[in-house]
């Protein structure tokens, strides 16, 4: 392994005090929870036609929660390296703030004065703030939490007569056609 600069003296990467139940706990588990609710969420999201799907909340949800288990892991680094005051828990404030730029861009406002899309911007901050919740190491609250909006996502569709595992009307719609060429 090549290293782009030396450690100094005493210096402890993290990775060698990590055991495998560590690492199950710390990112297979809460990526496993990410991916499955921020799936759910994205898939009622898009199957009733709104602009941020499966996709971006997955992304979403996944980008938060390796900033989070970053953000734990040089932490865990700073300590175990006797770092007086660590700096790693920073990151996570700007991730807060940069995921409502993302939610504001699937808001719109159409030619009646209409808004649309606060629920869609909503269900990103969750995913993105579920994705913080697990990679800090909070499992059951993270899960609780996700099966929780999942949940009343779904159940409010079914709620209002829409099946939210199946693509509305309006969505088939908007699906792109593949035109043949005339040979």
């Amino acid at each position: 392994m090549n290293i782009l600069f030396e450690m100094p003296e005493g210096y402890k990467m993290i990775e060698s005090f990590l055991s495998l139940e560590q690492w199950l706990f710390m990112i297979i588990i809460p990526a496993l929870v990410v991916i499955t609710i921020t799936f759910l969420i994205g898939l009622e999201r898009q199957n009733v036609g709104k602009a941020a799907g499966i996709s971006s909340h997955v992304l979403v949800g996944l980008s938060a929660l390796m900033i989070s288990i970053m953000q734990r892991l040089i932490y865990l680094q700073e300590i175990t390296n006797n770092i007086s005051a660590p700096q790693g828990q920073r990151i996570i404030a700007q991730v807060i703030a940069g995921i409502g730029f993302i939610g504001a861009g699937v808001i719109m406002k159409d030619s009646n004065n209409i808004i649309h899309g606060i629920t869609t911007a909503s269900t990103i901050w969750f995913s993105a703030l579920l994705g913080i919740v697990l990679g800090m190491g909070y499992l059951y609250e993270g899960i609780v939490f996700g099966v929780f909006v999942a949940g009343f996502i779904i159940l409010r569709d079914i709620r209002r007569g829409v099946n939210p595992f199946v693509p509305t009307i309006e969505e088939i719609k908007h699906e792109p056609t593949i035109i043949k060429s005339k040979k």
